[in-house]
């Protein structure tokens, strides 16, 4: 990996965690870690361009089928990949289908950017998501071994201490908040070869008092009504959160500042 480099694009390819949620600005849309790199990376190349086709709530197979030869046309110099996750947190999942629509939008990105970046997503603490750890570790040796081949960065967010920390999750549980996609940013800028601006993002977070039992129980109802009762239901009759919306930035056009 190159030191300092001078990248002049970016196409982030994705769902939720590259759309940005829970990173919420005040009209109601959402930043997220990819917007924060891209402003970091427009500051040192004038003309930069971006673009983000991630759409919340999608497949790997959605992912591969209406974003990766879009992203690949772009020609940008770098192409950022996150994809199936979601297929993993699904009642049925078969992982050899997800590694082959992994390897397709692998084959079809690498060849076509400067540097192609893959990610192990970070996973909170916390019994909800225990029953999937399997399967996500088992996505996360898909992508090490796609990443070996094809010459791409693996930015490790599954192994940051800070990361796990509920405290850097939502109220929803599944998305980060504005401090964890900071952290993202800054674990992506430092894998592309750029000198760190954080050297400890992936620290343990200060301790703090842990909230009392009513507090959490209370916390667990209103998590259960709002948001696993919803995405239960969604899993169900095969919706999905991301149904109807279109990518969030779909044109390679010269960064603007997104941090309004």
């Amino acid at each position: 990996m190159q030191t300092n480099p001078a990248y002049s694009s970016l196409v982030a390819v994705g769902d939720s965690f590259t759309e940005g949620m829970s990173d919420r600005l005040p009209d109601g849309s959402y930043r997220g870690w990819a917007d924060l790199l891209a402003a970091r990376m427009a500051a040192r190349s004038p003309g930069f361009r971006y673009a983000n086709l991630a759409v919340r709530g999608k497949l790997i197979g959605q992912i591969v089928e209406e974003q990766v030869d879009v992203a690949a046309a772009m020609g940008a110099d770098v192409i950022t990949l996150v994809g199936g996750l979601n297929d993993t947190l699904r009642p049925k999942c078969d992982m050899a289908r997800v590694r082959d629509l992994l390897t397709q939008a692998v084959e079809r990105l690498a060849p076509r950017c400067e540097q192609l970046v893959l990610m192990r997503s970070p996973g909170r603490q916390g019994p909800v998501l225990e029953r999937f750890r399997p399967r996500m570790e088992a996505l996360f040796a898909i992508i090490d071994d796609l990443a070996g081949q094809h010459g791409a960065v693996v930015v490790d967010l599954y192994a940051a201490r800070s990361l796990a920390d509920p405290r850097m999750w939502d109220v929803d549980r599944l998305h980060l908040t504005a401090e964890g996609h900071r952290r993202v940013a800054e674990a992506v800028w430092q894998a592309l070869g750029y000198a760190p601006e954080d050297p400890d993002w992936h620290a343990p977070v200060p301790a703090t008092a842990p909230p009392g039992w009513v507090t959490r129980r209370t916390a667990d109802v209103r998590f259960a009504r709002q948001h696993l009762l919803p995405w239960i239901g969604r899993r169900l009759t095969g919706r999905s959160s991301g149904d109807g919306l279109p990518p969030k930035r779909p044109d390679l056009l010269p960064y603007e500042d997104l941090a309004r």
